[in-house]
């Protein structure tokens, strides 16, 4: 008799070539429309599903999770961030959580540097000026002037993988790094990188002209970047976030740029995601602030890579192993 393969629900559509090899392994439920998951679909996702394949979109709270049924095991993340599940809930009823960390690493640290230069150079504003029809008098010299940011100071909030891929990129800009971590990363780290550790973020924020955020969000780093710490920033300085919105009180950011008190922003994360802020539309609309999609780790390679993670996640943990990337409540 064949053992009976497990019922994998996923919340949002996946690359064809993951959701193929999915369909070959397990028992699949896909998502075909592609549209994120209700509250009540989701909890009815739980009481059937012996694997659960959530996405960012996807909030997985107590609440949710005090509707799982028996058979539900393991919730195996498409992603790398958890702040949207509650984990120790789901440790605590024996559901175990995996996600799918490194792959993102190389895109988002792009994405980030790509959103440096677009707002220190006016790229998007730039961009929009010959589609509108508005380049009637040519090249000026005093037209369309940006930042250079060679010699700049990059604060960096959060040296983790993320943070040192981002550190190697800016350097060959010509940026002097600086960092502030929860822990100071090794000498050898530090050296290689040109690194300035501050154990103080509000001593960093104060002497750095970029600060890009990069760290995760939990309970500690919610509003991290508050309205007291932005405060301390130059008005010269950009303040790019690739990370989660929750990490800057984004309302606090919007007026300071608005008054003039901080230059402008590059974002591709927000508070209340999929609604931004309209006055950071507003903000965008005048060429102080780049507003992009949730799009750090939107290529192709990320996306095949995070569904083979999740893949070998599932079959570890079916196969009776312990799978690789498995959420420890150490790591929380």
């Amino acid at each position: 008799m064949s053992k009976r393969k497990p019922l994998v629900v996923v919340t949002r559509r996946l690359p064809d070539a993951v959701e193929t090899r999915m369909r070959e392994l397990f028992d699949v439920r896909l998502n075909a429309e592609d549209r994120p998951m209700s509250a009540d679909a989701l909890a009815a996702a739980l009481r059937e599903a012996d694997v659960l394949v959530p996405t960012v979109t996807d909030e997985i709270d107590s609440g949710i999770l005090a509707q799982a049924g028996p058979n539900l095991r393991l919730i195996a993340n498409f992603g790398n961030g958890v702040d949207h599940i509650d984990v120790a809930a789901a440790l605590e009823r024996g559901i175990t959580v995996t996600n799918t960390p490194g792959v993102l690493t190389e895109d988002t640290a792009d994405m980030t540097m790509a959103l440096i230069l677009a707002v220190a150079r006016r790229v998007t504003e730039g961009a929009r000026i010959i589609p509108d029809d508005e380049w009637n008098t040519g090249w000026s010299p005093t037209w369309m002037l940006g930042r250079r940011i060679t010699g700049k100071r990059l604060g960096i909030v959060g040296m983790g993988r993320i943070g040192q891929a981002l550190a190697r990129r800016a350097r060959a800009f010509g940026l002097q790094i600086h960092y502030h971590n929860r822990r100071r990363v090794p000498a050898a780290t530090e050296s290689a990188l040109d690194a300035t550790y501050w154990e103080s973020l509000d001593q960093m924020l104060a002497r750095v002209d970029i600060v890009s955020v990069n760290c995760p969000h939990t309970p500690a780093t919610y509003h991290l970047l508050s309205a007291r710490r932005l405060k301390l920033l130059k008005r010269e300085a950009i303040v790019v976030n690739t990370a989660r919105g929750e990490v800057i009180d984004e309302n606090a950011l919007a007026r300071l740029i608005e008054a003039g008190d901080v230059s402008a922003a590059g974002l591709d994360v927000f508070e209340q995601e999929p609604a931004v802020s309209p006055r950071l539309v507003k903000l965008a609309r005048t060429g102080k602030v780049v507003l992009l999609p949730h799009m750090g780790s939107a290529t192709h390679e990320s996306r095949l890579d995070m569904g083979e993670k999740v893949i070998i996640n599932i079959k570890t943990f079916m196969d009776g192993h312990r799978p690789p990337d498995r959420i420890l409540p150490s790591m929380l």
